[in-house]
């Protein structure tokens, strides 16, 4: 895997994100214009997935609650991409040397994602909420409303939306050094 950075210090404000990580700023800005997806909603995305946390992986099951055991996927990185849908990326729209812990990688990956669910489904990339249930359930989870009965999984995606539209207000109004 690539070279881990610690996650920023302020991970509520957008705007302390990108000065402290100047480098992020850039990269997000490429993803909107290769992909079209806005920075709040990238940005919420990512934040939800794993704090931008490099290195995030689920928790481990616990044996007896004593003895680690396997992890429940193979999401990985800063968009928590599993093994196959990374694959898929990497052979359909990302570089071959991409890494799920870079988080250049990670954006241009969640872009890619969420301009195919707009593709196949018609969600707009404004619509935080249900680009962010297709982000979780896959495209055939979203495709058979598996989403639709969890309610914890629905309120989780209300907050991500909530989270992107304070990203929105928080970019209005910072000063971001290109």
């Amino acid at each position: 895997m690539g070279c881990v950075s610690l996650p920023p210090k302020n991970t509520e404000n957008v705007c302390s994100v990108f000065q402290e990580k100047q480098q992020w700023f850039s990269d997000v800005v490429d993803v909107y214009n290769k992909w079209g997806l806005p920075i709040p909603v990238l940005m919420a995305i990512m934040h939800q997935e794993s704090h931008f946390v490099a290195d995030a992986k689920p928790d481990r099951t616990w044996i007896l609650g004593i003895i680690p055991w396997s992890r429940p996927s193979s999401a990985y990185g800063y968009a928590q991409a599993v093994d196959d849908t990374w694959d898929n990326y990497l052979d359909n729209a990302g570089d071959w040397g991409a890494d799920r812990d870079d988080f250049a990688d990670a954006a241009d990956f969640i872009g890619w994602y969420c301009h195919t669910s707009h593709k196949r489904f018609g969600i707009s990339k404004t619509d935080t909420k249900n680009l962010y249930l297709a982000y979780h359930e896959g495209h055939d989870g979203y495709k058979n409303n598996s989403h639709l009965h969890k309610r914890e999984l629905l309120q989780i995606a209300n907050n991500v939306a909530k989270k992107a539209k304070m990203f929105q207000k928080q970019l209005a109004v910072c000063r971001i050094k290109k």
